[in-house]
């Protein structure tokens, strides 16, 4: 009986895969909501880009949790509706969380500032339906959790800054949930690494739309396997590194430090 597990976390990454491919096509076809060219954006390098990725992405992770772990399905649509709106309907007045926070502050509520609303929310769908069918039940490291999974969402979109890098951090980050048997980093893993070509040569990119549904499969599998210290240690982390990005650019961060440098840089197309 104990290959059963291995066999439903390679299950859970193929539909993902399988899911997130046939998204991808509706590229070609122009089959995206609104027409492909409302999904076209100008990436770092000056490049036209779709954002067909960041759909597929989410789609397929989402299909393939539908069975194996629904509410956590649900938080990864929640969290990629609200990436959408960001990237449809912001208008880019405000940056970052002390921005969107501000904004809101001045009585000017934006795409942001609801996301951030949005992904709270996909957090708690995430792990309180789990949380209450433990002994001990919610409480506040339900809390706890459900920031990890808004931290990480969070996170995956900062770092979505060039190719492949976002998905490089989300992927190796999954491959110990992977083998722990997380579905939602299984399934995360299975799109993620099908929209990875792509992303590394610049042809598409994630956006807010894919970025966010990323790092909120990824911590709501780190979630589900840590218990309550592991929970705040994490959610401290994360805090940390979203209060430093509003000072420090990660980008220069990262060209500055050779061991990174050439990570960040390894596969992309130059």
């Amino acid at each position: 009986m104990r290959p059963a597990r291995p066999l439903r976390t390679l299950t859970t990454a193929l539909v993902a895969a399988t899911v997130t491919a046939g998204i991808r096509r509706l590229d070609a076809g122009g089959g995206l909501p609104g027409g492909r060219a409302r999904w076209l954006r100008t990436n770092h390098a000056g490049a036209t880009v779709s954002l067909v990725e960041g759909v597929a992405l989410a789609g397929g992770t989402a299909a393939a949790l539908l069975a194996a772990r629904p509410a956590a399905a649900g938080a990864v649509l929640l969290a990629a509706a609200a990436g959408g709106l960001d990237d449809l309907a912001g208008d880019g007045s405000a940056r970052g969380l002390g921005g969107h926070l501000r904004a809101l502050r001045d009585g000017r509520p934006t795409t942001g500032a609801l996301k951030v609303v949005a992904l709270g929310v996909a957090g708690l769908l995430a792990v309180a339906p789990a949380d209450a069918r433990v002994p001990g039940g919610t409480g506040p490291h339900t809390l706890a959790g459900a920031g990890v999974v808004a931290g990480a969402a969070n996170l995956a979109n900062l770092l979505d800054l060039r190719p492949g890098r976002a998905l490089k951090v989300a992927l190796t980050a999954a491959l110990p949930l992977v083998a722990g048997g997380q579905p939602a980093a299984a399934a995360v893993s299975g799109a993620g690494l099908v929209v990875l070509p792509d992303d590394l040569a610049g042809r598409t990119m994630l956006g807010d739309t894919g970025a966010n549904p990323l790092g909120a499969a990824v911590g709501a599998a780190a979630a589900h396997r840590m218990g309550p210290r592991g929970r705040w240690a994490t959610l401290a982390v994360l805090t940390g590194l979203t209060l430093a990005s509003e000072r420090v650019s990660f980008t220069r961060v990262i060209e500055s430090t050779p061991v990174l440098r050439t990570l960040d840089r390894w596969g992309r197309q130059r």
